[in-house]
């Protein structure tokens, strides 16, 4: 059995609560999710889905005209399976309006400038519907710095994000996501014929069990060799959560004052409990 193996009985009904709860103590009920199609905003939607009441959730689906079209279709078929509201926002005009101005972007400039235009989007539609936007990046991902800072990354609650891709896969079935969406290959369908194993090279499940010991156990990098773990692949990964570290905390503010946000000013709206 792998390290990674979860009670998905008792993290369904943490994660399920999770929403429910800080979504209410704000004073608001329903939520806001950008569902692509993808496995991780599939499992968030059916989440909410629960925790809020079908009717509370709105989902967003926004494809760019290079997205591939099994993409749009998938999210339909998620919103149908949990009830949720669902609505279809293009972002081609808007993302192509920007780049004539710059038509040498790279593939990464604008995989960036889409994923912030669909977050735009998400959190005008939380001021549309009353509801707090629901982020969709796994523990992995953000680990990893696989992902758009204040793009796919924001968010005002995450559910996953301390859930490993594995789990989220272990998860879903035990949501009844659907089958076709669970054993997609994963894309952030940033372009045509992008996956997110072949960009990062290395499978989910590969680094799922080399992060767990790191991050999870604090295994030393010796205590990870005599697990088997492959001192490039170790380096490789260790490098990539030191140098994405910065995308994972908020705007880092200069202290000076006795009680600086985010440092010693923290929770303020459990106060009124």
């Amino acid at each position: 059995m792998s390290r990674l193996s979860v009670n998905t009985r008792l993290l369904r009904r943490i994660v399920v609560d999770f929403v429910r709860e800080e979504i209410l103590k704000t004073g608001l009920k329903r939520g806001v999710l950008g569902l692509s199609g993808g496995i991780d905003s599939a499992l968030v939607a059916f989440i909410a889905a629960e925790a809020l009441g079908p009717e509370n959730v709105h989902a967003v689906c926004m494809p760019y005209k290079s997205s591939n079209p099994e993409s749009e279709a998938h999210a339909r078929i998620v919103a149908q399976a949990c009830g949720i509201n669902f609505t279809v926002v293009p972002i081609t005009p808007m993302v192509d309006a920007y780049f004539e101005s710059f038509p040498d972007a790279d593939n990464m400039r604008r995989g960036n400038k889409m994923a912030r235009e669909r977050m735009t989007i998400l959190f005008d539609h939380s001021a549309l519907h009353g509801a707090l936007v629901l982020g969709t990046s796994n523990k992995t991902e953000l680990l990893l710095g696989y992902g758009t800072l204040y793009g796919d990354m924001a968010s005002a609650l995450n559910p996953i994000g301390d859930l490993y891709k594995s789990q989220v896969w272990q998860l879903s079935e035990e949501m009844g996501v659907p089958r076709e969406v669970i054993e997609k290959k994963p894309s952030a369908d940033l372009w045509a014929g992008q996956t997110d194993e072949q960009e990062l090279g290395f499978t989910y499940r590969e680094v799922d069990e080399l992060m767990y010991c790191m991050v999870d156990l604090r295994m030393t990098t010796e205590e990870l060799i005599k697990e088997g773990f492959a001192d490039d692949f170790i380096a490789n990964v260790q490098g990539k959560i030191k140098n994405s570290h910065f995308k994972r905390r908020l705007p880092i503010i200069a202290k000076v004052s006795n009680r600086t946000i985010d440092r010693d000013f923290r929770y303020s709206r459990d106060w009124g409990k």
